[in-house]
C-alpha cells in the first residue's frame, strides 16, 4: 500500500528541489524524508529522483509521476476543507507584502483576517516587490502582495490596487503654481524606490530620454527614509503620495507639476503558487480584493469581488 504521506513528501521534495528543504517545510528530517522518498521508489518500483551533491533532480518516470502525487495531494485537501467550515482554516500562512501596502489597507486585512480565522496564524514580511517575487517562487512565501503580475508558471495574481506615482517635495524648493522642468529638478537627487524596482527604472530612463547629465538617483526600500529625505530638502521624490496625506494635508511636503511626461500608475496584485495548500492564499487573496477595492486613493480598481471556480 502506497502511505499518502510519502507521496506529500516526494511532491515537496520535487517542489523545493532538495530533501533538506523538503524536510523544513514537513517539519522532519532529511533522514526521515529520505526513508520516505526511498519507501515510495520501493512500492512503486522506479526510481523518483538522481541524487546530487546539490539537491535532487527528477528523473523522466519521477516528472511523469510528479503530476499524479499533486492531483491525489489536491484530492485529500479538497476533501478534508469540504468537511469543515471555512472558519476553521488553521496552521500558518506566509504572507509577503511590499511597503506600500504596509502603510495603507494591511492593517484593516490583518484585523479581519484575525476575526474570520483567529487559528490561522501569519508569519508577516515586509520587502521589496523583487525579494517578494524570489521569496514566492522559492517557496518561502505562500503568498505576496507585490508591484505585479508575476508572469511565471503556476503563478496566480489577483489584481489589488493601482495607485499614481507623483513628484513630492518640501514646499519653496520650486516656485509655486508653476511646471518645473526636469532639468531644474535633477539639479537635486531624485528619490525614489529600491534601485530594482519599476518606478527607479521609470525615473532613470526619463532622466536619460533627456540627456540629464550625471543625474543622482537615491533609491530606497523604506518610504519613511524617502519621506525623511524630502521632508529634509535633500530632493525630490517620485512616490505615491497615497500613504502622504497628514504632511501633504500639514503642507510639510506637496505635489510638484513638473514639464515631462506623465509618471506610470503602480500596479499590485495578490500573487501566489497554485497548488495542492493554495487554498488559504486564495482565501486570502480574495479578502485583500475587496479591501484594495474600498480603499481611498485606488485609482484603478481591481475587478469587482467573485469567488473563482
Amino acid at each position: 500500500m502506497i502511505d499518502l504521506r510519502n507521496i506529500e513528501t516526494f511532491f515537496w521534495a520535487a517542489a523545493l528541489g532538495s530533501l533538506r528543504a523538503a524536510a523544513e517545510k514537513l517539519g522532519t528530517t532529511q533522514p526521515a524524508v529520505s526513508q520516505r522518498v526511498a519507501a515510495l521508489e520501493t512500492a512503486l518500483g522506479v526510481r523518483l529522483f538522481d541524487r546530487a551533491a546539490r539537491g535532487v533532480r527528477l528523473t523522466a518516470k519521477g516528472q511523469e509521476l510528479l503530476a499524479h502525487a499533486e492531483r491525489m495531494i489536491q484530492a485529500r485537501n479538497d476533501m478534508m476543507q469540504a468537511a469543515r467550515d471555512h472558519t476553521a482554516m488553521s496552521g500558518r500562512l506566509n504572507l509577503g507584502v511590499a511597503e506600500t501596502i504596509v502603510q495603507t489597507w494591511l492593517p484593516r486585512l490583518i484585523a479581519e483576517i484575525h476575526t474570520a480565522y483567529p487559528s490561522l496564524t501569519l508569519e508577516i514580511e515586509v520587502e521589496t516587490s523583487e525579494m517578494l517575487q524570489s521569496h514566492l517562487m522559492n517557496r518561502k512565501l505562500d503568498l505576496a502582495f507585490l508591484m505585479g503580475p508575476v508572469l511565471e508558471a503556476r503563478v496566480e495574481n489577483r489584481p489589488l490596487c493601482t495607485y499614481p506615482l507623483a513628484w513630492i517635495a518640501r514646499p519653496g524648493l520650486y516656485p509655486p503654481g508653476e511646471a518645473v522642468s526636469l532639468e531644474t529638478i535633477a539639479a537635486l537627487p531624485v528619490i525614489t524606490y529600491g534601485s530594482n524596482s519599476t518606478p527607479y527604472r521609470q525615473v532613470r530612463d526619463m532622466l536619460q530620454r533627456h540627456r540629464i547629465a550625471s543625474p543622482r538617483i537615491y533609491g530606497s526600500a523604506s518610504l519613511s527614509m524617502i519621506a525623511r529625505m524630502v521632508l529634509d530638502g535633500i530632493g525630490t521624490a517620485v512616490i505615491t503620495p497615497i500613504f502622504l496625506g497628514a504632511e501633504l494635508k500639514r503642507r510639510e511636503l506637496e505635489i510638484v507639476m513638473v514639464d515631462v511626461d506623465p509618471l506610470q500608475d503602480l500596479h499590485f496584485t495578490a500573487s501566489w503558487i497554485d497548488g495542492p495548500e493554495s487554498h488559504a492564499a486564495r482565501v486570502i487573496a480574495r479578502m485583500a480584493q475587496q479591501i484594495a477595492h474600498d480603499s481611498p486613493g485606488n485609482v484603478l480598481p481591481g475587478p469587482a469581488f467573485r469567488d473563482e471556480q
